[in-house]
This record gives C-alpha cells, structure tokens and sequence, in this order.
C-alpha cells in the first residue's frame, strides 16, 4: 500500500508563496498519478492539482491555474506544489493523493494533510 507524507504547510500572508512536498513510500511513485486537495473548514474536499505519472501532463483547477505549480521528482519519489501569490481563500488543509488515473481524479490513497494559513 503507498504510502504519502505531506509537508511545507505553514503560515503565510497574501501574496507570499509556499512549497508543499509530498513524498511516497511503499511504492514506485512513477507507478502513480499524483493529485493534490485542499478542505477548507466547513467546506467540501476539493481538487487542486494532478500530474501525469511521467509528468508529461498536468491540470489545475481554475480558482489556482496561473498561481500554483505541480511537479515530480520520481527519482525523489516526491511530488511538489508550488503556491505563489497565495489569497487568504487558498487558506485549508492540503492533501495528496495516489491515483488511479490522471483524468479521473480517482483517490487510491491520501495522505495525512498539511495545513496552509494565509493571512490578509
């Protein structure tokens, strides 16, 4: 079972930028599509970012398409995600995910989430 591990939460004010990782164990993280979630408090788990498993393709979702990036270094079995000029509404618990294709967004695995704080 893979395993994923988030990191590089924190706090931030507007307009700062932040570098979340996520890095997998138990498993080839080339065998994977990789997407990233975001929940914000009192709100649905909602869809971020994927990248393609030979990071040939990436999509976003629109409220983050020109602010964040996504990234892999298979040979770190770790993804990224790039969040610059970030708002106070990009303010949520961050997770990544296995899975199990890249157009589907379908969830093999999560993991245990970073928490992103951005003040005005």
């Amino acid at each position: 079972q893979v395993q994923l591990v988030e990191s590089g939460g924190g706090l931030a004010q507007a307009g700062d930028s932040l570098r979340l990782s996520c890095a997998v164990s138990g498993g080839r993280l080339m065998a994977y599509a990789v997407g990233w979630f975001r929940q914000a408090p009192g709100k649905e788990r909602e869809f971020v970012a994927a990248v393609s498993r030979n990071d040939a393709h990436t999509h976003y979702a629109d409220s983050v398409k020109g602010r964040f990036t996504i990234s892999r270094d298979n040979a770190k079995n770790t993804v990224y995600l790039q969040m610059n000029s970030l708002k106070p509404e990009d303010t949520a618990l961050y997770y990544c995910a296995a899975l199990f294709d890249f157009n589907s967004n379908a969830v093999r695995s999560w993991g245990q989430g970073t928490q992103v704080t951005v003040s005005a």
